[in-house]
């Protein structure tokens, strides 16, 4: 295999493999908290797996010169594993704010959307669009939640969680801006401060969650 020959695409891989290393920290840390973890920390962790994994195959998939079909193949596991991880972070959200019992009545809903939103995203050329659209809904419902919650203080972590919604926010602003490029040692194009700026708001989830 050969390296992409495109520095952007390199410096897009590597973030990919920053942000995969962010979050598998993170579940490492969630899991130490506490003995056994109660479901919310498992929720998390598996939020954090999932985008774990689809930004260690998306270090290949920039990273590396592939054939056609297998490509494809890495994008299409990569989307399905992003579509599960923000269906998970919803069902974490509303825990948050409404309880167990509420988020294992969204659980199985918010789930087959992820599948929903995916299948017509890939059936229908030109209509990606709805993914964004999903990943933004949900992050703004994340947002809105959090600092309601912080101005409640409940749970003490609150304001960290606001902080990781906003941070995730604008790293999919920064994803969408596709002509966006800046040079720090190496040149990073959208793709690559997506990843910057999403394993900062990694991180803010993880300190959140930590606090309570």
């Amino acid at each position: 295999m050969r390296l992409n020959h495109r520095p952007t695409e390199r410096s897009t891989a590597a973030t990919d493999v920053l942000l995969s290393l962010a979050a598998a920290a993170g579940i490492i840390w969630l899991q130490s908290l506490a003995s056994p973890a109660p479901w919310r920390l498992h929720l998390w962790s598996w939020t954090f797996a999932l985008i774990a994994l689809a930004a260690m195959l998306g270090s290949v998939y920039h990273g590396l010169v592939l054939a056609e079909r297998p490509r494809i193949w890495l994008w299409r596991i990569l989307t399905v594993c992003l579509s599960m991880a923000i269906s998970l972070f919803g069902v974490g959200v509303v825990l948050d704010a409404f309880g167990a019992a509420a988020a294992g009545r969204v659980l199985p809903v918010l789930l087959m959307s992820g599948l929903l939103i995916y299948a017509v995203s890939r059936a229908f050329a030109g209509l990606f669009i709805v993914f964004i659209v999903y990943q933004a809904l949900v992050l703004v419902l994340a947002l809105g939640v959090y600092v309601w919650l912080a101005v409640q203080g409940v749970p003490a972590g609150a304001g960290w969680m606001a902080a990781g919604a906003a941070a995730s926010l604008a790293a999919a602003a920064a994803q969408a801006a596709r002509s966006l490029r800046v040079g720090l040692i190496w040149e990073f194009d959208h793709n690559g401060i997506f990843h910057l700026i999403q394993a900062c708001g990694v991180i803010l989830f993880g300190v959140g969650l930590s606090r309570g």
